[in-house]
């Protein structure tokens, strides 16, 4: 029996830590939850289980606020699902308490979806959180990057630092991004799913 989405109380972020990657389409989720902290006003990130975290106060639907988390993985990419598992039992978080923000070739660039569960679709971050938490079912922030052009490599086209108006993309679609996890964390997933177009 599949679980459902409960109220979200972690936010994960993926990404690879370090200037080099900073502004590349495989950060999204980085840059994603970095727009969250502005908008959260958040003071200073404290290093806890392997991840970047900040503690924010956010209304939910019935108007009364909660802590969130957010997190970002300092491990890489591929193996963020340690450091989130472990900053999620430390915390008495469940799977149906998430939400992991992600890039995803298959959606067009410029375009968001939040999802439930699902397939993993090569995605090395993803692979790795479902693993160490032996399920699928968490919510997701799909970002969208579209595919590389020509023959470039998925990684490559993932890697690749942006500048000039990729960059300018980069940067709106984070605040989208943001805008759609602020609706799973003030009125739930399910609504967000509905209408996050």
């Amino acid at each position: 029996m599949a679980s459902k989405p409960q109220e979200v109380r972690l936010v994960c972020g993926l990404g690879n830590a370090g200037a080099e990657y900073e502004h590349t389409r495989h950060n999204a989720g980085f840059a994603c939850v970095d727009v969250l902290a502005q908008r959260y006003g958040v003071r200073y990130w404290k290093s806890e289980a392997g991840c970047m975290v900040a503690r924010v106060q956010c209304k939910g639907a019935d108007g009364s606020a909660r802590e969130v988390l957010l997190a970002k993985s300092q491990d890489y990419m591929n193996t963020s699902g340690g450091p989130i598992s472990k900053l999620m039992r430390q915390e008495h978080i469940n799977p149906a308490q998430i939400l992991v923000v992600h890039d995803e070739v298959d959606l067009p660039n410029g375009s968001i979806q939040v999802k439930w569960g699902g397939g993993l679709n090569a995605h090395n971050g993803l692979r790795s959180i479902s693993s160490k938490l032996g399920t699928r079912d968490f919510a997701r922030v799909r970002v969208g990057t579209g595919r590389p052009p020509g023959k470039m490599s998925v990684a490559d086209y993932a890697l690749r630092q942006l500048k000039g108006n990729y960059l300018q993309e980069f940067e709106l679609e984070a605040q989208d991004s943001a805008d759609a996890v602020q609706m799973c964390l003030e009125h739930g997933v399910p609504y967000a799913i509905d209408h996050v177009k």
